[in-house]
């Protein structure tokens, strides 16, 4: 199985950032899990060029968010270098 995450949605289609290298894959929407969404982690099977399979890889996704999460605290926290005193 190979990673990726869903990059973006867009008029019934997904987008899809696959391996190290992030390739796109433009796919049907409806071929996704139901719970994915925008930066969610998944796990896929390709034959072919072809995904055979997509399931959500529940723990990348939460580790993705807890990063991201922990990013926008130490910005918000870090203040403003116009912000009069």
């Amino acid at each position: 199985m190979m990673k990726a995450v869903l990059d973006r949605i867009e008029e019934g289609k997904a987008a899809l950032l696959v391996g190290d290298e992030q390739v796109e894959k433009i796919i049907e929407t409806h071929l996704l899990p139901p719970d994915a969404a925008e930066g969610t982690w998944l796990l896929i099977t390709m034959k072919e060029d072809e995904i055979t399979e997509i399931i959500i890889d529940h723990e990348t996704t939460k580790a993705a968010k807890e990063r991201i999460q922990q990013k926008q605290a130490k910005l918000l926290n870090r203040g403003s270098r116009f912000k009069k005193e």
